[in-house]
């Protein structure tokens, strides 16, 4: 008997998952500590920085135990997804401060979950570097062709971004999220792969939205993350189900697993693309926020950025 897919999800969830030796994933749940830490460069002209601040939501618990901002700084949420984000002036005086926020994380492997009667038509809209246009219908219709629901649309699309793509961060163009580049190149970074992803949905009507902030490693206690990691969820049946696709691409014993789920070793810093906060930068709305936004008279300053994490939970 044909099991539906949406059930065949739920029923996963359920399941123990086995990643290898040494293991790829956390599955249930993960505790841990993570330290951000920005180290500001020379100032020489005016400057504004924003910085991602995490927050609790239904699939992680987060206590800020340590802010150490050595500056005035403030608060503010983006107009659409609320993401908490400190704003900051540093003058030349601060040049070669250290800013550090410490939290205590306890995560939840995510599933698919209830939209809770929230508008999901808003995320069938289209963002700068994930646009809507008919070579995205076209991708998207080949791929989905003879399939009945969202859920197995979605299914199509994910095997199209994961045989077509390819992970690979040499050159430039990549690591903006830039689906046309994604579409043309068929190489990129997560932000790549998931922006590809979203503009296939969309053009299949379905709601897509992405994610962004950092993998927790599972083969080890403490140390250094890399950098960040993002993903993506579109709605299908009354639910958001998650999708990890350059991590299945990184992992194809794992690929069934990242269609409908993320593991527990994740850390969710921000939501969606195109953030709109004041004050704004002069460069426009803030493509997506992991690493800070620096701006010195208007133009993008890269800080040093580190994440560290020690989990506390073994």
């Amino acid at each position: 008997m044909r099991v539906p897919l949406v059930v065949a999800l739920l029923l996963i969830s359920a399941l123990p998952v086995t990643a290898g030796d040494p293991p790829k994933i956390v599955t249930g749940s993960d505790e841990f500590e993570f330290v951000y830490r920005v180290r500001l460069p020379e100032i020489k002209g005016e400057a504004s920085l924003w910085i991602p601040m995490a927050k609790t939501d239904a699939f992680q618990n987060v206590t800020q135990e340590e802010v150490s901002i050595p500056i005035r700084w403030d608060k503010v949420q983006d107009r659409e997804y609320g993401n908490d984000i400190c704003v900051l002036h540093p003058q030349a005086a601060d040049s070669g401060k250290t800013i550090e926020l410490r939290y205590h994380v306890t995560r939840k492997e995510k599933a698919a979950y209830s939209a809770n009667g929230e508008d999901t038509t808003r995320f069938l809209r289209p963002e700068k570097l994930v646009p809507a246009n008919q070579t995205f219908k076209t991708l998207a219709d080949q791929a989905t062709a003879g399939k009945n629901d969202d859920l197995e649309r979605a299914k199509a699309l994910y095997d199209h971004v994961l045989g077509r793509m390819r992970y690979d961060k040499s050159g430039t163009g990549w690591g903006r999220g830039d689906a046309v580049y994604a579409c043309d190149a068929k190489t990129g970074n997560c932000s790549d792969f998931h922006a590809y992803f979203i503009a296939l949905a969309r053009s299949s009507g379905i709601p897509a939205r992405f994610a962004i902030g950092a993998t927790i490693p599972a083969d080890k206690n403490e140390g250094a993350i890399e950098g960040y990691h993002c993903w993506a969820e579109f709605f299908a049946d009354g639910r958001w189900v998650p999708v990890d696709i350059s991590e299945a691409w990184k992992n194809p014993q794992l690929a069934d697993y990242y269609f409908g789920h993320n593991p527990a070793n994740r850390f969710e810093l921000t939501k969606g693309r195109d953030l709109i906060v004041d004050p704004a930068p002069a460069t426009g709305p803030i493509n997506f926020l992991a690493y800070p936004l620096l701006e010195i008279d208007g133009k993008i300053v890269k800080p040093e950025t580190s994440f560290a994490f020690k989990r506390i939970r073994a």
